[in-house]
């Protein structure tokens, strides 16, 4: 793309700014000039501290909050961020080839069958790229070090020192004492800057995140195998130096839903009516959950798009609509919908009813890497959430929109695969102090997926492009940069050079999955648990959409932990059962008036002698909201039967059977040996 003029002006205007602060003060430990380059990655932080007269400590906080000293191997982030210290330049990304993940799908995101398809709603806007200074900082970067904006994306010596010169630039902005041996306490405003925010809630969150890590410490290997440690040191920071920032204000109205240790505003979500009829209404639907019934998931998704555009669309009653949206460079949260209501975010109307949406800004399809801030605030908000709603914090429960299954069969194959095979859900699950841990042994009958996220780089291709359609994308695709990933690779036997296993939704001639970025129907995701269905040396099959699926999985580096619980087995006397994508009640359950929504089965069966992994046991029910005021028969009324559901780890996505087809069995009942 081509910047225009006013762009190209802000972008100079700032950048000399910024050097203009910088040069106002020599800025080196002792006036000299760079220290000679070195390749041990905490020398680099050290050189990068003492070059510039900013704490050692206070460098590596910052880095960490971004990249946790992650190189990314010269990769953006999902808002253009590069390198371990995230200097960003979304203008760069959003000039590079690519798509979305909506390219590859024709979800509707609001998935009721009751009323008219909103498929073409949940596409963001086309928009240019922010150009808001927060997105920008690499520029400025290469003013204040001399370094060509090349070098500071992707040689790592030139990123940690533009970090150094930005952080010490916004110092002497605001009048701060600069030294690599001044107290790291009297940096806080400059910690705050650097988060990009431009509300003083959201910087000081980032600060406040920041200066924990320095006082808890940390040590870790890179993605690129460097070690770096940061000594624990209690600082008490200097909180009063953010006034000097000039940062708006944001209020936070009673029954906001974030913990008051994050940064969250309320941008609300239309809900009006805007046509003639009570059902020309947008973006989501009045509920009283969990009065009326319990929320059983949170839903991760990423908005592909930027976190500008996304909350505009938010904004828009004939579009569709989540509960909150997060921002990459902070963490920042903007909530949208009251979590009582019923977004329309997850394409099935079944797990919208019963979920929370939070969408993340980033690019399930482009290759690039999510923040630490943005993981952190998240967890905060889904933990908060979780306690709040009695929500397990399992992978049965807090889910990727990849994991929720399509309605019926003609809806599966267009369902939306976001947050996509970079998001780290170990990581995550970390941080919601949810780690995934294995009691269990091979004896046990379950395996938990969970390969190291820094080493496991499956060689995906397509970030370049996106055509539309899952099956054999035209050439030339070419490989997406390897990275760290939660997919594990599912072979149709027990080799690398085995097909691929075959998705009979995705690929109905039966031919095998791929290794193209959105053709997700032969992996599985770190804290899945499936049925293990053998073992052979090295290499581990589960039970997978009716077939046998093998991971590698060496004791020497194993890319899954034994686990423990319950499987479903069909009765005895049937050799399928079939397999559904919404619980819901049965015709007799439906009162006079209310149309009767099919209990309608999906491409797949499940065989007698097969085994999935249960995660929770779910009622039959139906909420009826197809009016703005509620007017039509049954309407705002959840309609339950005697159904009752058992949901099963039965692919990438989760999926139900009816409890009265199936046996539940403790898992190391008859397992494999």
């Amino acid at each position: 793309m081509h910047l225009s003029a006013t762009s190209r002006s802000r972008r100079v205007l700032l950048a000399a700014a910024v050097a203009a602060a910088l040069a106002a003060t020599p800025l080196t430990a002792a006036g000299t000039a760079a220290a000679a380059p070195t390749t041990d990655r905490q020398q680099q932080y050290a050189a990068a501290a003492a070059e510039y007269g900013v704490p050692e400590s206070v460098l590596l906080g910052v880095s960490y909050l971004q990249s946790r000293w992650d190189t990314n191997a010269g990769t953006p982030s999902t808002s253009g961020g590069f390198g371990p210290m995230h200097l960003t330049d979304a203008e760069y990304v959003a000039a590079l080839p690519g798509g979305t993940h909506h390219d590859d799908g024709t979800e509707d995101p609001r998935g009721d069958d009751s009323r008219p398809s909103l498929a073409e709603a949940h596409e963001p806007p086309d928009t240019p790229p922010p150009a808001e200074a927060s997105l920008r900082t690499l520029d400025a970067a290469a003013e204040l070090t001399g370094a060509s904006e090349e070098a500071l994306r992707t040689d790592v010596t030139a990123n940690i020192r533009g970090g150094a010169a930005l952080l010490a630039a916004y110092q002497k902005q605001i009048g701060a004492p600069v030294g690599a041996d001044t107290d790291p306490a009297a940096w806080y405003g400059a910690v705050a800057r650097y988060s990009g925010a431009d509300s003083a809630d959201a910087a000081a969150a980032f600060a406040n995140e920041v200066y924990a890590t320095i006082g808890a410490g940390d040590s870790r290997l890179t993605d690129d195998g460097q070690r770096v440690t940061l000594a624990a040191r209690a600082v008490q920071p200097e909180r009063s130096w953010l006034d000097q920032l000039g940062l708006r204000k944001v209020a936070r109205p009673d029954g906001l839903e974030c913990p008051d240790t994050i940064s969250c505003e309320w941008i609300p979500a239309p809900y009006v009516q805007y046509g003639p009829t009570v059902g020309d209404y947008g973006n989501h639907d009045l509920a009283d959950r969990p009065a009326q019934q319990k929320i059983e998931y949170i839903v991760i998704h990423d908005t592909e798009g930027y976190f500008g555009p996304s909350v505009n669309l938010v904004k828009d009653p004939r579009r569709v609509g989540w509960h909150y949206t997060l921002r990459s460079v902070d963490g920042h949260i903007a909530q949208h919908i009251k979590t009582k209501n019923v977004g329309w975010h997850a394409g099935n109307w079944y797990v919208n009813a019963k979920s929370i949406g939070l969408e993340h800004e980033g690019f399930a399809g482009h290759g690039t890497w999510y923040t630490e801030a943005m993981y952190r605030t998240s967890a905060k908000l889904v933990r908060h959430l979780a306690l709040r709603y009695n929500i397990p914090l399992d992978r049965q429960h807090i889910v990727g929109h990849d994991n929720v299954p399509g309605t019926v069969a003609s809806t599966v194959r267009g369902m939306h695969w976001d947050p996509g095979p970079y998001w780290d859900w170990s990581h995550y699950f970390d941080l919601l102090k949810a780690p995934f841990t294995s009691t269990a042994t091979p004896q046990t009958g379950l395996v938990t997926i969970d390969p190291d996220f820094a080493t496991n780089q499956p060689q995906f291709t397509g970030c370049n492009r996106q055509p539309p359609g899952v099956p054999n994308p035209p050439p030339p695709v070419a490989p997406c940069p390897l990275r760290g990933s939660s997919a594990v690779i599912l072979h149709s036997a027990p080799s690398h050079d085995a097909p691929l296993v075959n998705d009979i939704a995705l690929r109905p001639d039966g031919t095998p999955n791929t290794m193209y970025i959105s053709d997700h129907g032969a992996r599985a995701s770190a804290g899945q648990t499936y049925a293990l269905a053998e073992v052979r040396g090295d290499w581990t099959a589960i039970w997978y959409l009716g077939q046998k699926a093998w991971f590698h999985n060496p004791a020497s580096k194993p890319t899954a932990k034994w686990s423990v619980g319950f499987v479903v087995t069909p009765k005895d006397g049937r050799a399928t059962i079939p397999v559904y994508g919404r619980a819901y009640p049965e015709q007799a359950a439906y009162p006079a008036g209310v149309p009767y929504q099919p209990i309608s089965p999906l491409q797949y069966t499940l065989s007698a002698g097969q085994r999935y992994a249960v995660g929770t046991v779910l009622p039959g029910e139906y909420y009826r909201a197809v009016t703005f005021d509620g007017s039509s028969p049954g309407d705002w009324t959840v309609i339950r039967g005697e159904n009752r559901y058992v949901q099963i780890q039965f692919g990438h996505r989760v999926m139900y059977v009816n409890l009265d087809d199936v046996n539940v069995l403790p898992s190391a009942l008859d397992a494999p040996r």
